[in-house]
C-alpha cells in the first residue's frame, strides 16, 4: 500500500508478535521507576539529605521527559519507531551502567546525572511504545490495549520496591550503596539484551500516512488543521502533566508517609507496603482493561479522576492506618489514568500522530515539578503534603469531563466505547449513492486482521 501500514492490516501472527515485543518495553521502565521511589528514602539515610533534596532524583528523571520527549517524537517522525526504540534502549543502558561509579565513589550528584540519562532513554521508549500500541488496531480498543501493555509496567514497578525491601534496607545495606550498583548493572544488561532482540526482529512500521488515509476514507479530516489546533491533544498534554506530577509525588514520598504515620512501621516494612500499593495499582490496571472494552474511556477516566481527587485529599488528613488505607485506594484509582489520557490525546491525529505522542509524553515532565513542591511541605508535615497531588487530579478530571461533555454535544452521551471509523464506514456503506466508497469499505474489511478480536478477548 503506498501510504504504508496500519495495525488493522497486519495478520494475527504479525500483530501478536509486534504487540508482545513492544509490551516488553513497559516492564523495562516500570522496574527502573519502581526502584527510583525507594532510592529516595535510601539516599536520605546514606547521604544524610532532606526529603526535599532526595526529590532531585524525580526532578532529573522526569525533567528528562520534558526536555527530551519532543525530540524523540521528531526523531521517530523521520526515522520510524524501530530506530527510536534502539536510541531509547541505548540511553537507558548507558545511564544505568554509570550508577556503578556513582555508587563506588558515593556521589549523589552522579546518581542525579545518571537518572537524567535514563529518563532520556525511557522518554524515547515511551513515545515509541505508547504510540505504537495505541495505533496497533482499532481506536475502539486503544485504551484497553495500552492499559493491558502498561499492566506489565505495573508488575515491574512493584518488583522494584520488593527487591529494595529485601536488599536495600536490611543490615549493613541500610547505610551502604553496594547493592545499588549491582542492581543497576543488571538493569543495564537487560537494556542491552532487549536492544539486540529488537535489532533482529521484524517490527512492522505503522505509518502516519496510512493512519491519515484510513481517517480520510471515511471523511475524518481533523488532521488537515495545524498541529496547534489539535486541542484534544494540547489539553491532553496539560492533563498528563498535572496527573503524572501528582502520581509521582504520591509515590515518591509513600515510604516516608507510611513511616511518619507513627504506628510503629519500619522503613523496610514501609517499602514492602509500598510494593503492595503498586500491586493494587497493577491489579486496578488489569481490571481497567476489562472495563475499557465496554465503557467509554473519557467517561471512565472522569469516574477514576473523581476517585483520585477524593482519596488524595483524604490521605492528606486521615490519621494512622486510615491514612494508609486511603493511600491504597488512591493507587487503585490512579491505575488507568496515564494510558487513557494518552489514547484520548492522540486519537485520530493522522499525520500528527508521532508529534502528538511526543507532546503527551512530554507531559510526564510534570513529575519533575510536583515532588519538590510536595517535598518542601513534607519536611514539615508528610501527611499534609498530599494536598499538592490533589490539585493535579482535579485538572485531569476537568479534562476528562470536558471530553464527555463535548462528545455529548456532538453525538449524544456515550456510555459504551465505540469505533468511530467503523461506524462511519457502516454509514457510508448504507448510502446507495456511494458505491465507490462501499467498494473501499469491502476491501478494508477483507484486509482487517484479528487484532481487535484478540484484544477484546484479553
Amino acid at each position: 500500500m503506498p501510504g504504508g501500514t496500519t495495525g488493522a492490516q497486519l495478520s494475527r501472527k504479525r500483530w501478536a508478535f509486534a504487540f508482545g515485543l513492544v509490551t516488553s518495553l513497559f516492564f523495562t521502565w516500570g522496574f527502573a521507576y519502581g526502584l527510583l521511589d525507594v532510592l529516595n528514602a535510601h539516599f536520605q539515610q546514606v547521604f544524610g539529605i532532606s526529603k526535599l533534596q532526595s526529590t532531585m532524583l524525580q526532578l532529573a528523571y522526569f525533567g528528562a521527559y520534558f526536555v527530551w520527549a519532543p525530540f524523540a517524537g521528531m526523531f521517530m517522525n523521520k526515522y520510524g519507531y524501530k530506530k527510536g526504540i534502539h536510541v531509547g534502549l541505548s540511553l537507558y543502558s548507558l545511564g544505568a551502567i554509570f550508577f556503578w561509579p556513582s555508587a563506588k565513589f558515593e556521589k549523589y550528584g552522579g546518581f542525579v546525572g545518571c537518572t537524567f540519562v535514563i529518563g532520556c532513554g525511557l522518554s524515547t521508549l515511551e513515545v515509541a511504545a505508547n504510540s505504537y500500541i495505541s495505533v496497533l488496531g482499532s481506536s475502539k480498543y486503544a485504551a484497553a490495549r495500552l492499559n493491558f501493555s502498561q499492566g506489565f509496567q505495573g508488575v515491574a514497578t512493584f518488583a522494584g520496591p520488593m527487591i529494595a525491601s529485601r536488599w536495600f534496607f536490611l543490615g549493613k545495606n541500610a547505610t551502604t550503596l553496594d547493592t545499588v550498583q549491582w542492581v543497576y548493572l543488571a538493569v543495564a544488561g537487560l537494556g542491552v539484551v532487549l536492544n539486540i532482540l529488537f535489532y533482529f526482529c521484524d517490527l512492522p512500521e505503522i505509518t502516519q500516512d496510512a493512519l491519515a488515509e484510513e481517517m480520510h476514507a471515511v471523511g475524518l479530516k481533523s488532521d488537515s488543521e495545524s498541529f496547534w489546533k489539535q486541542y484534544r491533544c494540547i489539553f491532553g498534554w496539560v492533563a498528563q502533566t498535572t496527573y503524572v506530577g501528582a502520581q509521582v509525588g504520591v509515590a515518591a514520598l509513600a515510604v516516608n508517609y507510611i513511616v511518619d504515620q507513627n504506628i510503629g512501621i519500619s522503613e523496610s516494612r514501609a517499602s514492602q507496603l509500598f510494593s503492595y500499593c503498586q500491586i493494587t495499582f497493577t491489579v486496578g490496571r488489569f481490571i481497567g482493561v476489562g472495563l475499557l472494552n465496554f465503557l467509554d474511556p473519557a467517561l471512565l477516566l472522569s469516574i477514576y479522576g473523581v476517585g483520585c481527587s477524593v482519596f488524595s485529599f483524604a490521605t492528606a488528613f486521615a490519621p494512622g492506618r486510615a491514612g494508609i488505607g486511603t493511600l491504597f485506594a488512591l493507587f487503585f484509582f490512579e491505575s488507568i489514568c496515564y494510558p487513557v489520557i494518552f489514547t484520548l490525546g492522540t486519537k485520530h491525529l493522522g499525520k500528527h500522530t508521532k508529534r502528538g505522542s511526543g507532546l503527551i509524553v512530554m507531559g510526564v515532565g510534570g513529575g519533575a515539578w510536583y515532588p519538590p513542591a510536595q517535598g518542601s511541605i513534607a519536611d514539615r508535615n508528610t501527611r499534609l503534603s498530599y494536598v499538592v497531588p490533589f490539585t493535579g487530579y482535579v485538572v485531569m478530571t476537568i479534562y476528562a469531563v470536558g471530553i464527555v461533555i463535548h462528545q455529548a454535544i456532538k453525538g449524544g452521551f456515550r456510555f459504551r466505547t465505540i469505533d468511530e471509523i467503523a461506524e462511519m464506514q457502516y454509514e457510508i456503506a448504507e448510502k446507495p449513492e456511494s458505491p465507490r466508497l462501499q467498494d473501499a469499505e469491502d476491501e478494508s474489511v477483507d484486509k482487517k486482521s484479528d487484532a481487535e478480536y484478540v484484544v477484546e478477548v484479553a
